[in-house]
């Protein structure tokens, strides 16, 4: 009887510590931009800290100027969007060179802060040879074409190995994505402590593109999903269903990101994804898009997920 009174102890003890790393908040995501086409207004772009710092990475920057105005305008971070931009950003994780990914970062730069930008090293080669380059823009970064003025510093990123990110408490893992035969895109892993949080920049699912990236990338986050150190997912949705396969240009529907959640769900446990937190990305609002995303996700989540579609300068906690 006494053993058994303590076995039910143990996984009673066990369950109530899954819990609380699950519900207790341990990131802040603030959306400047979260379209992925048509309205240059509001492009891939999202400031990440831990909760209780406000060190943020900008992972992806598309859009800066307008997402940042209305940060400061809801007073998700009390301060001006001219220095949220300089002071609370340290620094930018691009998780491809398509410009609706970069554009704030280029766009701003003249007004912005010296801070590094972490990427793979074919993202920092086409950042040197066509956006801050002498032909295009005055090259604002400490390599490329002469004169360099030095403000930003390129971290190229290994996929095999994990990077602090300097001037905050966070640290990277990236993975390679499958975009398209001609572009190369990122996941990041981002974590302080035992906390961790995915952002996926555009991917096409691995049926699709011939690939097994994805795969790669859930083997490699689903133990985390099982310990409940997973916060939460942030994945581009950019068609709905309607979209040709032939046409989808290495992006993703409804029905092809569920394919690819339960892939992470037979890896880390069905029980497991219920109420995981996963933030729809990059829809291309074009015509009655948007609408059909939101209700096909809807009608297809099977896992019981906690489907987040972001608002550009509302912070979402995970």
């Amino acid at each position: 009887m006494r053993f058994i009174l303590i076995l039910l102890l143990t996984a009673f003890s066990n369950i109530s510590i899954y819990a609380q790393s699950v519900l207790k908040p341990s990131f802040k995501l603030i959306p400047l931009g979260v379209y992925g086409g048509s309205d240059e207004s509001n492009l891939s772009a999202y400031m990440l800290a831990p909760v209780g710092s406000n060190n943020y990475i900008c992972l992806d920057a598309g859009t800066l100027r307008s997402g940042l105005k209305k940060v400061s305008e809801n007073h998700v971070v009390n301060a001006p969007a001219e220095v949220i931009l300089k002071d609370s950003i340290k620094a930018y994780l691009i998780s491809h060179p398509h410009l609706d990914h970069l554009t704030g970062l280029v766009i701003n730069s003249p007004d912005d802060a010296s801070k590094i930008i972490y990427a793979l090293p074919y993202t920092i080669e086409v950042f040197k040879t066509h956006y801050f380059s002498w032909k295009s823009w005055a090259n604002f970064a400490d390599q490329g074409e002469t004169p360099t003025l030095k403000k930003y510093h390129y971290k190229p990123l290994g996929v095999d190995s994990t990077t602090a990110i300097e001037n905050t408490e966070m640290n990277v893992r990236a993975f390679r994505l499958s975009h398209t035969s001609t572009s190369q895109s990122t996941a990041f892993l981002v974590n302080n402590k035992d906390s961790y949080f995915l952002y996926l920049g555009d991917t096409g699912a691995d049926r699709i593109e011939k690939s097994g990236k994805l795969d790669t990338l859930w083997k490699a986050v689903a133990p985390f999903l099982r310990a409940g150190k997973l916060k939460g997912i942030s994945i581009e949705v950019s068609y709905p269903n309607e979209q040709p396969e032939k046409n989808l240009f290495g992006h993703l529907t409804p029905a092809l990101l569920m394919e690819e959640l339960n892939k992470l769900a037979d890896l880390a446990g069905r029980q497991r994804m219920k109420n995981l937190k996963v933030v729809i990305a990059h829809i291309k609002p074009n015509g009655d898009n948007e609408a059909k995303i939101h209700e096909q996700l809807k009608q297809l989540n099977k896992f019981g997920v906690d489907l987040i579609f972001p608002e550009q300068g509302k912070e979402i906690w995970f």
